[in-house]
């Protein structure tokens, strides 16, 4: 089987990409490398099965001959971050619905390519029913704020997907990632995990961003690639959307003690209003959690990876690289 990846050379298409060539698959990875850095998949180069092609999900020129020669396409590729979004946002929104729209056509054009779609939990906004059912209903706040029109453009993508598959029958799954986190992740489109282990490591103030009560799932991306190569391989699940999580919370300032403690920092926990971070017409959601019952009836899902455990990963990741994160100013 071979697979084209969209975003291959992004946090979780790189490692996707080491999953999909673990079970024998080959992998064509391709990515405008607006976010995605080679770094992640350097050590993929000469792996038998693997290839990288730069190019634009925009651009139907760069797709079409790498879709019509895969078997399936995990469509990844999308605007990454809340800070992404907030200083880029006419290219988030062109991204996410020009780009899925040309993926879809083009699977569907030349013979009808399963597509993976990976969507985002940001599509159920600021509802208040918690765990999130993928069939609930989704509240949304005001279009002059920037984060819910990302929102939007992710159930656009998938309000497409799902009609390309019931009108012109392509085979399409939806799934909604709920904070994937783990080495390769960086922090500097606002990613916490990322942020925080690079500041307990360089003896900065470890910053949470409001008061540090909001709730969060924490998902191991070894754990998330697993779920998508299992699920592309179940035709019942065609057509259907699936949260990817975990069900497990813990509150951000839990967080940033637990990093903290397992990296043994002596960094000082202060506090900064999202206005002074996002801007003042940011609005931030107080619960995300999965309710992840679905997926576990089509496959075997545990994301139970100790969160311990993922902090020491990703402290080991940035150590290797030398990486850090930055903070851009706002445009």
């Amino acid at each position: 089987m071979k697979a084209l990846i969209t975003g291959g050379a992004g946090f979780i298409g790189s490692h996707l990409s080491e999953e999909l060539l673990s079970r024998g698959q080959e992998v064509i990875a391709f990515d405008d490398l607006s976010t995605g850095i080679l770094s992640n998949v350097a050590h993929l180069q000469d792996a038998p099965g693997f290839s990288f092609y730069r190019g634009s999900i925009l651009e139907p020129s760069d797709l079409s001959g790498l879709i019509e020669q895969a078997d399936l396409v995990y469509h990844l590729a999308a605007a990454v971050g809340v800070r992404y979004v907030l200083e880029h946002p006419v290219a988030a929104l062109e991204t996410n619905a020009r780009g899925t729209e040309n993926v879809l056509r083009l699977a569907k054009e030349h013979g009808g390519k399963k597509v993976i779609l990976a969507s985002s939990s940001e599509v159920y906004g600021k509802t208040s029913k918690i765990p999130f059912r993928e069939d609930d209903d989704t509240v949304l706040g005001p279009t002059s704020v920037s984060r819910w029109g990302y929102s939007c453009s992710k159930a656009l993508d998938e309000f497409l997907a799902l009609a390309y598959h019931r009108e012109k029958g392509l085979p399409a799954v939806v799934l909604r990632f709920f904070n994937i986190v783990g080495p390769r992740q960086s922090g500097r489109y606002g990613m916490v995990m990322p942020r925080f282990v690079s500041q307990a490591l360089a003896g900065d103030h470890i910053t949470v961003y409001g008061d540090g009560e909001q709730m969060r799932s924490f998902t191991y991306v070894k754990d998330v690639v697993k779920a998508m190569a299992d699920i592309a391989l179940v035709p019942s699940a065609e057509g259907q959307v699936f949260n990817i999580g975990s069900d497990r919370e813990i509150t951000i300032n839990d967080l940033a003690q637990l990093v903290r403690r397992v990296l043994k920092s002596g960094s000082e926990i202060i506090h900064i209003p999202f206005s002074e971070v996002y801007g003042s017409d940011f609005e931030e959601a107080s619960r995300r959690l999965a309710d992840i019952s679905k997926i576990k009836k089509y496959i075997s899902y545990h994301p139970n990876t100790d969160l311990a455990f993922i902090v020491s990963g990703v402290a080991s990741s940035l150590r290797a690289t030398g990486g850090a994160y930055e903070q851009p100013a706002l445009e």
